[in-house]
């Protein structure tokens, strides 16, 4: 799996992980978050590879489903692309010999950062 991959799945995560099941959201939190093997968490829990790959992938396939139709974790990158682009086009402004250019790119790049929080 590509690490692209691994961030969006622990982002729907974050997003989405209150409306699994605490085993559903635990499995997934070691084998995303943790890099657990399907395996080892079975051994933990006293089940099957199988079976975990079965909680795992439900809980994937909830939160994909999820985020399909509400889009955010879309609308977040989304963001995160705009406000780099933004920032990158004011951050050569901050040494403009006009002082009213330099103080509003910084100004709004601090905005920016506030976003970012």
């Amino acid at each position: 799996m590509k690490k692209a991959d691994t961030v969006y799945l622990t982002m729907l995560l974050d997003y989405y992980g209150e409306l699994l099941t605490d085993k559903q959201r635990e499995y997934f939190d070691l084998h995303y978050n943790h890099d657990y093997t399907l395996a080892e968490i079975g051994e933990m829990n006293g089940i099957s590879r199988q079976g975990v790959w079965e909680i795992v992938h439900r809980a994937e396939e909830i939160m994909r489903r999820i985020d399909e139709r509400t889009g955010l974790v879309a609308r977040l990158e989304e963001r995160r692309a705009a406000l780099k682009t933004i920032r990158e086009a004011l951050t050569p402004l901050l040494r403009h010999a006009d002082g009213e250019v330099s103080g509003a790119a910084g100004r709004s790049l601090d905005a920016l950062a506030a976003l970012d929080n």
